[in-house]
């Protein structure tokens, strides 16, 4: 049996940017509408030019064991072969799937 390692590129929604990241563990939470993602992956070759997105996403990731992300936030989840560089970008193409989270507030007021 082949010691593999498989790599994931998760694209996600979060806070109306589009995030993307690799980790090494990806699979469907305990936690209902969720998907789980653990060791996180980012370029850790030395560089002269600093990306402020992954940056960020470092900071933002630093400490996180593992993530929840709702499942309809997820936009695409690809095996790829070698990490790349994780961003953040406008997610102005993109438009999150419509959830009603709570029930109609509608009243009515119709006399029976």
């Amino acid at each position: 049996m082949t010691n593999t390692t498989e790599i994931y590129k998760i694209t996600f929604l979060n806070k109306g940017k589009v995030y993307e990241v690799f980790v090494k563990q990806v699979y469907q939470s305990d936690l209902y509408g969720f998907i789980e993602i653990e060791e996180f992956l980012f370029d850790e070759r030395s560089q002269v030019v600093v990306d402020p997105s992954e940056e960020k996403l470092k900071a933002e990731f630093s400490g996180v064991r593992r993530s929840f992300i709702p499942i309809q936030a997820i936009i695409r989840i690809d095996e790829v072969e070698k990490s790349g560089v994780a961003k953040i970008s406008s997610g102005d193409n993109i438009t999150p799937f419509p959830v009603s989270l709570v029930g109609s507030t509608k009243t009515d007021n119709q006399d029976v």
